[in-house]
């Protein structure tokens, strides 16, 4: 029995190495933007990153990275790419996407948590950070009572933060239907200290083209993104109560394949960037953030920036000093080498963009 497990690994590893080295055939630019750090690998197949900020000292902040494998992980990097075992959560099946939400109230508590959803079990999974403990109860089932066994297969995650203080997760689904696949989950203490999520809405137009993996929130102006791959991206309000009307599709043409990791860096609290992972050409496009008055939810392309991180499914953008290394903020992307790349936002802004003051 034993030898049957191991032979079963064995096969599961070589698919996976067969795949990245299929998607890898599409060389990278000779002029892209080059990373400050790439990380140590991860043992399978790395997906999306998100981070956490340390608020005392910003250059000792964490990266967490999903590694999308049955016997898959979390992993905790430095912001010199260094995993850290400790922190490491290793044990998950299939964990896709991540995210990170600050000072959810446990015991009245403030705790930091980060948030992957757990594709094979159905689950959300939670962690208290920067220590990253479960606060789960084991993990949290979601889209309960849908059929489909697809439909429960969890993909996306973005979380979100109202103004009243409460948190929010964002679930996508390997596969749904055309009306409603996502959904929006209140997260709050069960009154043990650990989480519980209820749901408060499906929403969400799906094309049937592809599926639908990454979603993004706009804290501060209070819309949720996602990419409906092979098709564009599409734009919601985050707050279920102002409706689940489409406020904007976008990034409709140019991109080589799939769109992908969609992050936001803030300029002030209404201006900035959007960028959307262009998977098949190893590329990020830059879309404006704010519209104008004429057209509050046009979002023009204003750059295409070649990266070193190859078939980029996730992304994540800070727009603060984040110490010495990277005094404008960072941007993180996932490279199907078993690597995130961290990049200084200076070096993706370029002369086309502005950085913070």
């Amino acid at each position: 029995m034993h030898i049957v497990k191991m032979t079963a690994c064995a096969v599961t590893m070589a698919i996976t190495l067969q795949c990245c080295a299929q998607k890898s055939t599409i060389p990278v630019a000779a002029d892209a933007v080059k990373p400050t750090v790439v990380t140590q690998p991860v043992a399978h197949d790395a997906d999306d990153p998100a981070v956490w900020i340390n608020a005392a000292n910003p250059a000792a902040s964490l990266v967490i990275g999903t590694d999308k494998d049955q016997d898959g992980a979390l992993y905790v990097f430095d912001l010199n790419g260094r995993i850290l075992p400790d922190k490491t959560v290793k044990g998950l099946q299939r964990p896709n996407n991540v995210d990170v939400a600050y000072s959810l109230l446990l015991q009245n508590k403030p705790v930091d948590i980060a948030v992957t959803t757990e594709r094979y079990t159905h689950k959300l999974r939670i962690y208290s950070l920067p220590d990253m403990q479960p606060v789960d109860n084991g993990g949290i089932e979601m889209f309960v009572g849908d059929n489909e066994p697809e439909y429960r297969d969890l993909m996306g995650i973005a979380l979100y933060k109202d103004k009243a203080g409460q948190v929010f997760a964002f679930v996508g689904r390997k596969k749904g239907p055309a009306n409603g696949y996502l959904g929006q989950y209140l997260l709050q203490d069960d009154g043990t200290g650990k989480v519980k999520a209820t749901l408060v809405r499906k929403f969400g137009s799906f094309s049937g083209k592809k599926e639908i993996e990454s979603i993004a929130v706009d804290q501060r102006l209070g819309y949720v993104y996602y990419s409906d791959e092979g098709v564009g991206v599409k734009q919601y309000y985050a707050d279920a109560a102002k409706g689940n009307t489409q406020l904007a599709l976008f990034g409709t043409t140019g991109f080589a394949e799939d769109h992908e990791g969609i992050s936001i860096y803030s300029l002030s609290d209404s201006t900035g960037y959007i960028l959307v992972s262009d998977q098949g050409a190893n590329r990020f496009r830059v879309f404006r953030r704010e519209g104008n008055a004429a057209a509050p939810f046009e979002h023009p392309l204003l750059k295409v920036v070649d990266v070193s991180a190859t078939q980029s499914d996730g992304s994540e953008t800070i727009a603060q000093p984040m110490g010495p290394k990277y005094p404008k903020g960072l941007f993180v992307a996932m490279s199907n080498d078993r690597t995130f790349h961290i990049y200084r936002w200076e070096d993706i802004a370029g002369k086309e963009l502005s950085v913070i003051p």
